[in-house]
């Protein structure tokens, strides 16, 4: 017979103090980042999963999640808000905007090979065909204005931003999604990768440097 000791399961949690509902609906959503990340598959995600893991009711969840798709949209919010920090952090360490582009689309490159489960989640679910994600948009926009400061200094021809910013996007993305999907192709690293993409879609003048 068996005589190894057995976990105990982990006790139900104590109730939110007044004012801390906040702190649990982040725990929530920190709890369903660590599951999507790991399988890469919204439609694998479950309330009830979720509630087990952090001791809690499924009840717990539903006053502020109504769905598993609700949950799944407030982590991409999460992930694109964190993305964006990235970003912000790795322009700021640059003058040119040609160069600040560049650093730009490599934070988004890296933050996704760190995450390739959440990218997916972010590109490649049933949950991210859903019309009006505002957090989408600002990515785009904020993409758009650093191609304009980028025409406007001269560094790259004058055009349609958000075109330029649109077509680097679709590059940008199919890129990583085939990196994650099919990692045994011969890639090249990705900083060249990256620098050639930004050379022929925006144009720059001169071209970046690797």
């Amino acid at each position: 017979m068996d005589s190894a000791p057995r976990t105990k399961p982990a006790g139900p949690r104590r109730p939110n103090a007044r004012g801390q509902g906040d702190q649990l609906q982040a725990e929530i959503v920190s709890a369903a980042v660590r599951m999507l990340d790991e399988s890469g598959a919204d439609e694998t995600l479950s309330l009830r999963a979720v509630a087990r893991a952090l001791s809690i009711s499924p009840t717990s969840i539903y006053l502020y999640f109504p769905d598993r798709e609700a949950l799944v949209l407030a982590v991409m919010q999460r992930c694109h808000d964190d993305m964006l920090a990235a970003v912000h952090q790795a322009e700021a360490k640059h003058d040119g905007e040609a160069t600040r582009l560049l650093a730009r689309m490599l934070a988004q490159a890296t933050w996704a090979q760190h995450h390739p489960g959440l990218f997916k989640v972010m590109h490649e679910s049933k949950v991210n065909r859903h019309p009006g994600m505002p957090f989408k948009e600002a990515m785009l926009r904020r993409t758009a204005d650093a191609v304009q400061a980028a025409m406007d200094a001269g560094a790259a021809p004058a055009g349609d931003a958000v075109a330029v910013a649109l077509d680097l996007r679709a590059a940008i993305t199919g890129m990583l999604s085939l990196r994650i999907n099919e990692p045994d192709l011969p890639w090249p690293s990705l900083i060249e990768q990256t620098s050639r993409l930004l050379n022929k879609i925006v144009g720059f003048v001169p071209p970046v440097a690797v």
